[in-house]
C-alpha cells in the first residue's frame, strides 16, 4: 500500500500542465490549458487542464482527473507505475507499507525485467548477423525501420546462444524468466532457437516476454514466453504500447490474431493494430482497450474457427460496454488473413472493410439465428 498524505504530497509538488504537456500539446487559454481530448477525436478543444485546480477535465467525453489519473489513463499504467513515474520526476522516494513477500516479488520483477531486456537486445543483434532470417521478413514485405520500431529480432539455431551474454547459464532466473528450459538429466537449452523474435511489451514499454516464428517450415509456427512472473498471456496483448497514440488518434482499434499481423499492417500504415497471444480474447484485453478507445473492432478469419474466436470476444465484451463504447467484428474474405489480404489488397481496401466491420447486435443476432433457426423449438422460442 502506498500511504495516503504521500500521494498528496506527490500531486502538490508536481504541475498537472508538464505531465500533460510532455504527451499532449497544451495551448494557454486565460488561466487554464487546453487542446484536443486525447481521449476521444475533436476537432474543435474540449480538453482543459487547471493549473490551479491541478486536474484535468474534458468537456466532450468527460474525461476527468489528476496527473496520477492522466497517466493511468492515457498511458496505460496502473496506479504504482503512475505514482513512481510522477515520485522519479519530482526527485521523492515512495513509501511502502509491504510484506516481505510482495518485496521479494518486487525485487524478482525487477530482475526479470533485467533479464528479458538482455535477451532482446542480444535477439536485435543476432538479426544482423541472420541473412536468411532477414531475406524472410523482406519476403514478407518489412522493412528495416518497422523491425526497430517493434524491436524484431532472431535466436540463433543453436541450443544454448544466450550463454553467450549470460555467463551464469545455470542461474534459475533464467528459467523463471522464461528464457531457458530444464530438460532431463539437468540438461538446459534456450526455449526460443531458429526463430523470428517478437518482444512483448507492457503498458509501460518494459519487455515481459517473447513470441517466436519458425522461419522455415517447423512446429510449433509461434511459441510463446510461458506464463512468468511478468508475463500472462491473458492480460498482454502484442503491439499495444507501440500503437497507443494511434489508436486514439483513429479512435478505434482492430484487433486480430497474430504478431506478424500487426507488423504487416503496421508497415502497411495501419497503426492502431493489436494482437492476442494465441489465446482467446479475454475480459481482461478488452478492459485494457476500451481504456485506451471507444470502439473496438475484432478482426477474424471467416472460417468456422474464427467465429467462435468471435463469439468469445463478444462474451467477453458485453460486461465492458457502456454509453459511446463500441465493439464491431470484421471477418476477412476467402480465408485470407489481415497480413495476406494487405499485401494483395493494400492498406485503403483494409481499412475500408474496417469501416464496415459489423455491429456486435448485428453479429450476436446473425449468429443466434444460425444456431437456433426459426425451424427449430428454439428458435421459434
Amino acid at each position: 500500500m502506498i500511504p495516503n498524505d504521500f500521494i498528496q504530497t506527490l500531486l502538490a509538488r508536481v504541475d498537472i500542465v508538464d505531465v500533460v504537456d510532455r504527451y499532449v500539446p497544451l495551448k494557454k487559454a486565460g488561466a487554464n490549458y487546453t487542446a484536443c481530448c486525447p481521449f476521444h477525436s475533436e476537432k474543435t478543444p474540449s480538453f482543459t487542464v487547471s493549473p490551479s485546480k491541478q486536474f484535468y477535465h474534458c468537456f466532450g467525453c468527460g474525461a476527468h482527473g489528476t496527473a496520477i489519473g492522466f497517466l493511468m489513463e492515457y498511458g496505460g499504467k496502473s496506479f504504482p507505475d503512475a505514482v513512481e513515474e510522477l515520485a522519479r520526476d519530482a526527485g521523492l522516494e515512495v513509501p511502502r507499507s509491504v510484506t516481505p513477500a510482495e518485496d521479494a516479488r518486487r525485487v524478482q520483477g525487477q530482475d526479470l525485467t533485467g533479464l528479458l531486456l538482455h535477451a532482446a537486445k542480444f535477439y536485435r543483434t543476432a538479426l544482423k548477423e541472420a541473412p536468411r532470417a532477414i531475406d524472410y521478413l523482406k519476403d514478407r514485405g518489412l522493412t528495416g525501420p518497422i523491425a526497430v520500431r517493434f524491436g524484431i529480432g532472431y535466436a540463433p539455431d543453436e541450443w544454448q546462444p544466450l550463454a553467450r551474454v549470460f555467463p551464469d547459464y545455470q542461474d534459475k532466473a533464467l528459467e523463471t524468466a522464461g528464457l531457458v528450459v530444464a530438460g532431463d538429466a539437468g540438461k538446459r537449452y534456450d526455449r526460443f532457437r531458429d526463430r523470428i523474435m517478437f518482444p512483448i511489451h507492457d503498458a509501460s514499454g518494459r519487455v515481459v516476454g517473447f513470441g517466436g516464428r519458425v522461419v522455415d517450415k517447423g512446429e510449433p509456427k509461434y511459441l510463446n514466453s510461458p506464463e512468468t512472473p511478468l508475463f500472462s498471456k491473458g492480460r498482454e496483448l502484442y503491439g499495444l504500447f507501440q500503437a497507443r497514440q494511434a489508436i486514439r488518434a483513429a479512435g478505434k482499434v482492430v484487433v486480430v490474431e497474430g504478431y506478424m499481423d500487426v507488423v504487416a499492417l503496421a508497415q502497411h500504415g495501419v497503426e492502431y493494430a493489436v494482437a492476442t497471444l494465441g489465446t482467446a480474447t479475454t475480459a481482461a484485453h478488452v478492459q485494457k482497450l476500451f481504456r485506451l478507445t471507444d470502439t473496438v473492432v475484432f478482426c477474424f478469419d471467416g472460417d468456422e474457427a474464427g467465429r467462435r474466436a468471435a463469439w468469445r470476444a463478444l462474451e467477453n465484451a458485453l460486461a465492458w460496454l457502456a454509453d459511446g463504447k463500441n465493439a464491431k467484428f470484421l471477418f476477412l474474405p476467402d480465408g485470407a488473413d489481415p497480413d495476406d489480404y494487405i499485401r494483395r489488397r493494400g492498406s485503403a481496401a483494409f481499412e475500408g472493410l474496417v469501416g464496415e466491420a459489423v455491429p456486435l447486435s448485428d453479429f450476436l443476432l446473425s449468429e443466434l439465428a444460425m444456431r437456433h433457426p426459426p425451424t427449430s423449438a428454439e428458435g421459434r422460442a
